[in-house]
């Protein structure tokens, strides 16, 4: 039975609190570092991934323990079972959805989750999602308290990166192109509307961000479709503006940089990650992704060498109008799919001896970027994967200059990165104790070959092919935002290594993925590689690690395997 704690004063009501009952997110919380919650995407606002916490620390991290484990499953007929720890039995499994017959889809529909998203923690519920379900569980001990289901008339269900929280409402997307509205407490459904048509078949997979009284959207696509962000009013699910990162009509800015208007109608620059939210500027800053066709420049603007805007850069929505503000190139005329939609860290600091409001990404392309947050004025480009050789130089505007030997040919062309990218969607985290990113680099060779000349067969991902033949491995590296130089390279055995994520906190620590199947504890240093301190093998590591206090009580939580594992310090 649910143990009574003490009142709550909502407004003017005095409400019982209990354990186990969802007492609704303060916009407040989102403003300040990860503290006791996780009540977004990456903790906060800043895209950081740091935590304030120092319970667990260097010292005692050893003594980290398994607080309890819980094995979720799919669909409208499973029971959610813990096989450790885990207090109590599956809450009730609520059904949404518009179709009449569901398709059946493995993880989805039965059997195991793919839980690779953010998972959030809020007056200690977690809400964890994957395609097509949502659950809330307590926090203490991993029981379930309810299962959502949404019945899915298809789309690409390759993940989902989490929900998010305003107030006592929760949103995440389907794979079917719907933004789903939950009541937190229940589980019940408040509203479904949808992104984008489900026949233009968008990529439905990323975490909806809360700004204020916006919840904002992006959906993914690997087809010649335009890529876009929208905003939706939290209380009725209306569309209160839409931002197409690519132009759409003639005058549009930045047309001139395309063929033609068809083909910048059709020219990609999907917004496949959440982004980060200055509150100073109402700014919401967020990378876009490859243009289209990916692999040549030739169809999307013969008179080469155009850039394609507004792909593969760094953009600033106004949040109150969806207006564009400013916007960084980081991979002008891609024409290898890079995606330039890692998080975009927010941070404060000292940039040649002047106070700065800063923004950096590492992006897929081997390439670290810093620009200043406010206007996007260009600070700084560096490399940062020794194999990255694609490139000729760089212009005047810190830009990475495409070497056209290095695209696609009948003979083949040795190309690095290859089409995953030096790094890809597993988030990087920054602390202010050590001024350092610790990004997840993979540094592998591939050939990439043209397979056919013909327009009609190279449109989206089509016409090229890449084989992988070398591989420098896979390594941790951090990277000195003041010069754009690795502090230090911590290289993985075998491959994979970190490529869930990582999570630094202010306790010394760097939590990551070793790629074998273990959670680990580094100590999170500035001059030397780190050193393992502890490490739990789980079997599978899905996510990027979390922390957060639940009565006063430190935890860190990672997904594996269709289970969430939670680990305190005994």
């Amino acid at each position: 039975m649910p143990r009574f704690a003490k009142l709550l004063l909502i407004g003017s009501i005095c409400l019982p609190a209990v354990r186990g009952a969802a007492q609704g997110l303060d916009p407040a919380t989102l403003l300040k570092p990860a503290t006791d919650a996780w009540p977004s995407y990456a903790g906060d606002y800043t895209q950081r991934r740091f935590s304030i916490l120092t319970q667990i620390d260097t010292s005692n991290v050893k003594h980290l323990s398994l607080a309890w484990v819980r094995r979720l499953t799919a669909g409208p007929g499973g029971a959610d079972g813990g096989f450790f720890g885990g207090g109590g039995g599956g809450g009730p499994v609520i059904t949404g959805g518009i179709a009449q017959e569901p398709m059946t889809i493995p993880g989805s529909t039965s059997g195991t989750p793919r839980l690779s998203g953010s998972i959030l923690q809020v007056n200690g519920i977690l809400y964890v999602t994957s395609p097509d379900n949502a659950w809330a569980m307590d926090a203490r001990d991993g029981h379930v308290l309810w299962h959502y289901w949404w019945k899915s008339r298809g789309g690409t269900h390759i993940g989902n990166r989490g929900m998010a929280m305003y107030g006592d409402w929760l949103f995440f997307e389907t794979p079917d192109d719907y933004l789903v509205s939950l009541d937190a407490k229940t589980g019940q459904e408040r509203w479904h509307k949808e992104i984008s048509s489900f026949e233009e078949q968008y990529f439905s997979t990323t975490a909806p961000m809360v700004v204020g009284n916006h919840v904002l959207v992006g959906t993914g696509d690997d087809l010649d479709a335009p890529g876009f962000l929208q905003s939706f009013d939290p209380n009725t699910g209306d569309l209160q503006w839409k931002y197409y990162s690519v132009p759409m009509q003639k005058g549009d800015p930045g047309l001139e940089t395309w063929g033609s208007l068809d083909a910048a109608r059709h020219g990609g620059a999907q917004i496949w990650m959440p982004g980060s939210y200055d509150p100073e500027t109402h700014l919401y800053i967020v990378g876009t992704g490859n243009p289209t066709p990916a692999y040549t420049a030739v169809l999307r603007a013969p008179k080469d060498p155009h850039t394609n805007l507004y792909t593969g850069a760094i953009i600033a929505i106004n949040v109150d109008n969806g207006k564009l503000a400013w916007y960084y190139q980081t991979a002008p005329n891609d024409t290898h799919d890079w995606d330039s939609t890692q998080p975009s860290v927010l941070f404060d600091g000292t940039f040649q001896g002047r106070a700065r409001k800063m923004v950096m990404q590492a992006a897929r392309n081997g390439y670290f970027y810093v620009l200043d947050r406010t206007n996007g004025e260009h600070l700084l480009t560096s490399k940062y994967s020794d194999a990255a050789n694609w490139a000729q130089q760089l212009n005047a505007k810190g830009q990475a200059v495409r070497n056209p030997e290095k695209d696609n040919t009948v003979a083949g062309s040795l190309v690095s990165p290859d089409n995953g990218g030096a790094t890809n969607w597993y988030p990087p985290s920054y602390s202010p104790q050590t001024g350092l990113l610790y990004v997840v680099l993979r540094e592998i060779y591939s050939m990439y070959y043209a397979t056919t000349t013909d327009p009609r067969m190279m449109v989206g991902l089509g016409g090229s092919e890449q084989d992988n033949v070398g591989s420098l491995g896979t390594s941790i590296v951090a990277i000195d935002y003041q010069t754009g130089k690795l502090a230090w390279k911590y290289k993985f055995e075998g491959s994979g290594g970190g490529a869930t994520g990582l999570l630094t906190t202010a306790g010394g620590l760097l939590f990551a993925n070793d790629g074998a199947g273990s959670l680990v504890a580094y100590s999170a240093t500035n001059k030397n590689p780190p050193v393992p301190l502890w490490h739990a093998q789980i079997g599978s590591v899905d996510n990027a690690p979390e922390t957060y206090t639940v009565d006063g009580r430190q935890y860190v939580l990672v997904a594996g395997d269709g289970a969430i594992w939670a680990f305190y310090l005994q």
